[in-house]
């Protein structure tokens, strides 16, 4: 089921693009009027790696400050939080988990304006928000999410393209059903003969690409029993190479942008020290392990080499005896307070 559903992945962005256009371009609208400066985002798992891809497009597209907001603080702390003027985000799959519901309450009822991009439009979630879109990645019967993280990927630049009116994005977005077919037929197998006998692996992003290096490492966590770890590329240094010895793997996304090549230096650097490097970059990087497909929009190359990501993962899985659509001791629903 879990790679049934990463191939799907592109029918559900280009229904969830075929439809609620009038929505968000009325959120858009709003948006653009209102007076708030910052933002925050509510979400755990899947959707919290997503929740860091829509701060970097908000942060360096929009120039407001984004927060990843410590649920406790509202459920548990119960801390006098100052929501006026606040935009808060919530992204979920399923909208049930108490922990990401309350919070959108609670800035709702503070003045702030609430948005829900969650797959099932019924939720609790969605109830509790202001502005309710839903995701429209169908029933997702993995437990490990795929087409529902993609298309939350997707809700949130559809959201940050209608609040900028920016029309590079809104084209690259209407292109990138067909970039996400291509990126589900990339053949990643040379990172089965590297990660089937790993006993664990640190996972490379920087930038844009860092949410996905955090979902890749969760995914490795959740479908192969693989210790992984996510760490930004300018990170590294900073004392995980000490784990680094002969043969260690290192996933690396290098998508297209400002913080490419420091990435490919950092392969290069890291084969020096000899470890296993999978470098995942575009075809005109020449040291490239895997060929990573790009779209149209360079702000959304992270959306289709996910899906790239996704596709292997589920075979690995199965290369190292497991089964992806069973993972030991997970549910398709969490509930946390």
């Amino acid at each position: 089921m879990m790679l049934e559903e990463a191939v799907s992945a592109a029918d559900c962005v280009a229904l969830q693009l075929a439809n609620d256009a009038d929505r968000y371009a009325a959120l858009g609208h709003h948006l653009r009027g209102a007076s708030f400066h910052n933002a925050v985002t509510v979400a755990r798992g899947s959707s919290d790696h997503a929740s860091s891809y829509l701060a970097y497009l908000i942060m360096a597209r929009m120039g407001r400050l984004v927060t990843s907001l410590p649920m406790s603080l509202v459920t548990l702390y119960k801390a006098p939080l100052q929501a006026s003027g606040t935009l808060a985000i919530s992204i979920s799959q399923s909208g049930q988990s108490p922990d990401v519901v309350e919070p959108i309450r609670y800035f709702r009822q503070g003045g702030a304006t609430t948005v829900a991009l969650v797959n099932d439009i019924d939720s609790p979630l969605a109830r509790a928000a202001e502005w309710a879109l839903p995701l429209r990645a169908g029933k997702e019967h993995s437990v490990a999410a795929t087409k529902s993280f993609i298309t939350s990927l997707t809700a949130g630049a559809r959201l940050v393209a209608e609040w900028q009116q920016d029309a590079e994005l809104k084209d690259g977005l209407a292109a990138l059903p067909d970039a996400l077919r291509q990126a589900a037929r990339t053949d990643w197998s040379a990172a089965l003969e590297v990660l089937a006998p790993a006993r664990n692996i640190m996972v490379v992003g920087r930038g844009i690409s860092f949410p996905i290096a955090l979902e890749a490492a969760l995914k490795f966590k959740e479908t192969s029993a693989l210790q992984a770890e996510a760490f930004s590329g300018a990170e590294i240094k900073h004392g995980p190479m000490a784990l680094i010895d002969e043969g260690y793997p290192l996933l690396i996304f290098a998508t297209r942008g400002p913080a490419q090549a420091g990435l490919v230096a950092l392969a290069d650097e890291m084969r020096g020290r000899g470890a296993r490097v999978l470098l995942a970059a575009p075809a005109d990087i020449a040291s490239r392990d895997l060929d990573l497909p790009v779209s149209t929009c360079a702000d959304l190359d992270p959306i289709v080499a996910i899906n790239a990501f996704y596709v292997m993962a589920a075979h690995l899985s199965k290369a190292r005896g497991l089964d992806p659509d069973k993972p030991r001791h997970l549910n398709k629903v969490t509930k946390t307070h």
